[in-house]
């Protein structure tokens, strides 16, 4: 069912002739015509990354709002409803309020040139000024130097792992890379840093001492680790002893490492430590579905949703797979047509019965289910395209009513899966 909300942002994706446009300019120019709302925001916390910035997200908020803080929220891209990408003191963003803030930003914009994702930025900021809230956390869109969200001074940065992902525009190498996100960093302001590369660190430790922004580095200030079916957190203020992860997945250790080393830092206790990795909840990144259209026309299939897209995605996956009771895994896979396809499908081929591949519904960059059948073949996966999401299901419960069916490959296809299974 089409919006008042949905109409605007139809409009907003022909302000630039360009989708991403990497540069601060257009929306310094926005904010100011708005009356600065990026200087009357909460306490914020920035996270840059390649993986992982949701799900850590995720952990913070869950571990703040268990001691009753008000929690804003930033994130992208959406899944099923663009709502998802703004959350106002923990609830998402109502309808009547988004369709005002947006057509607000158009009016002020005017005839100038923006992109889609800074104008809405602009929005998110403009609704977190007006609700009175204790924190802000703000994702980073894509990269973080340029980034339509770098035009805060937070309390808090966090750098969670960075991989090769967007070359396009970030640079070709994992320092080139390292030096974008690391453009988070303010003067001063800690940053939290999670599992990097040697060559990634350096590039981040070395921006961090020239603004003199106190590191809190894994592996340096603090460790996570799962022992003996538990999580073990450690750092200058002690051990923590605590569940595994809600999320799953091994991967999780080291998001949960990150959240509660931020966490820690701005005095949360151990109960908030403990509700962080307790209640999280982050859809389409291992998400097993039990109910819904799809999973009631495969009686017996066991369903699970991710939507990581890079290599590092792909290798998470694949260990998570690793650690799951034996079982015959099947993947429908649909990719964008800019991304790593067959550094994504490497890590997966140990772990793959076979695999169908599809073309993402509704969505201009999807890659051929041709061209993604070929790459899983050429990383060793028994693969055959198929015409649709329900074809290929279909086709698989007809092969083995008992298979593990993982439908991933990209954000894009999990959001057309969540609006398929309601």
């Amino acid at each position: 069912m089409s919006t008042g909300s949905d109409a605007v942002l139809e409009r907003m994706m022909t302000l630039h002739p360009k989708i991403i446009d990497l540069t601060l300019d257009r929306v310094h120019r926005l904010l100011a015509a708005l009356g600065n709302p990026e200087q009357r925001l909460p306490r914020t916390i920035h996270i840059a990354g390649t993986n992982g910035k949701g799900s850590t997200q995720a952990m913070i908020r869950a571990g703040l709002e268990a001691r009753g803080d008000k929690v804003h929220a930033y994130t992208s891209p959406h899944l099923a409803r663009f709502h998802e990408r703004i959350r106002l003191a923990g609830d998402l963003i109502s309808e009547p309020d988004l369709t005002a803030l947006l057509d607000e930003c158009v009016r002020a914009n005017g005839p100038d040139d923006i992109t889609f994702f800074e104008i809405t930025t602009c929005a998110a900021f403009l609704a977190f000024s007006r609700v009175p809230a204790d924190w802000l956390l703000l994702e980073v869109g894509l990269g973080g130097r340029l980034d339509a969200t770098n035009v805060v001074t937070p309390v808090l940065s966090i750098i969670t792992p960075v991989s090769l992902d967007h070359q396009q525009y970030l640079g070709e190498t994992l320092p080139e890379i390292a030096g974008e996100k690391a453009g988070i960093i303010k003067r001063g302001v800690p940053v939290v840093v999670g599992p990097q590369h040697p060559g990634g660190l350096a590039v981040i430790e070395a921006k961090a001492e020239q603004l003199g922004a106190p590191i809190i580095a894994q592996g340096q200030h603090w460790q996570a680790w799962e022992e003996a079916g538990r999580l073990l957190f450690q750092d200058e203020n002690g051990l923590l002893d605590l569940p595994l992860p809600n999320l799953p997945g091994p991967h999780q250790i080291e998001n949960a490492g990150a959240a509660l080393a931020a966490l820690r830092h701005i005095g949360a206790d151990e109960a908030m430590c403990e509700a962080a990795v307790t209640r999280a909840y982050w859809p389409a990144r291992m998400q097993r579905l039990r109910t819904g259209p799809l999973t009631d026309s495969a009686p017996g299939v066991e369903l699970w949703l991710d939507g990581g897209h890079n290599p590092a995605g792909g290798a998470a996956i694949a260990a998570t797979l690793a650690r799951m009771p034996r079982r015959p895994t099947y993947l429908i896979c649909g990719m964008l047509n800019t991304k790593d396809v067959r550094g994504y499908m490497a890590p997966l081929a140990d772990q793959t019965t076979a695999l169908y591949a599809v073309s993402i519904p509704g969505e201009k960059n999807t890659l051929p289910a041709a061209d993604t059948r070929d790459a899983a073949a050429a990383a060793g996966i028994s693969a055959q395209a198929a015409g649709s999401l329900a074809e290929a299901l279909a086709a698989i419960t007809a092969r083995d009513r008992a298979a593990r069916v993982l439908i991933c490959g990209s954000l894009y296809l999990a959001g057309a899966v969540l609006r398929e299974n309601g």
